[in-house]
């Protein structure tokens, strides 16, 4: 990965961007892409899409910008924030945690507050809800606490991107500005090789909370196929369930998904892309559904044959995700090369 392409990356991950609080994130995405594609549409609600004009098949290349997070609920007596949830938030990992709660322009720190060991019931080892956990910004009292901070706020952990080992990265949020991160660098190159399809880089909001963006595009761009990127959970660390997920490794390639929503000629066309340039990928099963933006885009405009091409990673939807970024550039070789592999006679149409 170049220095700027590692810059691009990292800027989208310290960028907060929760669940219908997305713009600061689409604005950046929007800056990089628009320097290559041929033009970027956005719609009301922030989905935005950069195009790469071609003659060939129409391809849609996603992933979604928003993060789980947590949201301002109520402002006690004491000046202490209490927390709802944005998506799948975890409440085991939140007591402890510096977190920032974002007021327009400004980020007002605070710590989701635990009790002191030394205080605590041994015999408890219960986990609080979000709900009844609180965030303390060292307010006085409530008039204090609500010149700063209104119902409604998003709330993130105040963590930043660090670079493991080799080439791994810890960072809140993986999941999954790594998958809008994919998508510009694929639209970049493809423009660089200067293929035949129509490439269309998406970056969707509201994916943790429902497929809500995917759901909104979907229909417009009716692509002539639509490969979702998204994060999907790496097993090979000590304590992963080996009965809830497929056998995936980090630094192994990205993961083509197989059943459900996986249409298997977009299967078929990624898997011979990445056999004809000796890329690694794996394969996971997707019995019932994806959990992804393919769930969303396979079933609109009549049928968009989609994909869930998945980048590993470990401890999804906590503050210490870790991926391997030769993942990602794999995914976008191999992306691009699927893509360049299209021409005006190419049909996904299942043979019947």
């Amino acid at each position: 990965m170049e220095d700027s392409q590692q810059e691009f990356l990292y800027d989208l991950l310290e960028t907060p961007s929760p669940s219908g609080y997305e713009t600061q994130a689409q604005r950046r995405w929007i800056d990089y892409v628009e320097t290559f594609a041929d033009e970027v549409r956005t719609d009301e609600y922030g989905n935005a899409v950069g195009v790469l004009n071609g003659e060939g098949p129409a391809i849609a290349i996603g992933g979604h910008t928003d993060e789980i997070g947590y949201i301002v609920r109520k402002i006690d007596d004491e000046g202490y924030i209490h927390l709802g949830r944005i998506g799948g938030s975890d409440k085991t990992v939140s007591r402890g945690q510096h977190v920032k709660i974002h007021n327009g322009d400004n980020s007002i720190h605070g710590v989701i507050g635990q009790t002191a060991i030394h205080l605590r019931d041994k015999d408890d080892e219960t986990y609080d809800s979000i709900a009844e956990q609180q965030v303390d910004i060292g307010a006085a009292d409530e008039e204090e606490a609500k010149e700063l901070v209104e119902v409604g706020d998003p709330v993130t952990i105040a963590t930043t991107v660090n670079k493991l080992q080799s080439t791994r990265i810890a960072a809140r949020g993986l999941d999954n500005r790594v998958g809008t991160w994919v998508a510009a660098e694929t639209l970049r190159r493809a423009a660089e090789r200067d293929v035949d399809a129509t490439v269309y880089a998406v970056s969707t909001v509201q994916e943790e909370v429902g497929l809500k963006g995917a759901q909104m595009i979907g229909e417009e761009l009716a692509p002539d196929a639509a490969v979702a990127v998204d994060v999907t959970h790496a097993t090979d660390y000590p304590s992963a369930p080996g009965d809830k997920a497929s056998d995936v490794a980090l630094g192994e390639g990205p993961v083509v998904g197989r059943g459900s929503a996986n249409h298997p000629k977009v299967v078929d066309t990624v898997r011979t892309a990445a056999d004809e340039t000796e890329i690694d990928i794996q394969l996971s099963a997707a019995g019932i559904r994806t959990g992804t933006d393919a769930d969303a885009f396979f079933t609109q405009a009549g049928g968009i044959p989609s994909l869930n091409l998945g980048i590993p990673n470990r401890y999804m939807h906590t503050p210490v995700e870790v991926i391997d970024t030769e993942d990602l550039d794999a995914a976008v070789e191999v992306l691009v090369e699927a893509v360049a592999s299209t021409d005006s006679d190419t049909s996904f149409s299942v043979d019947l």
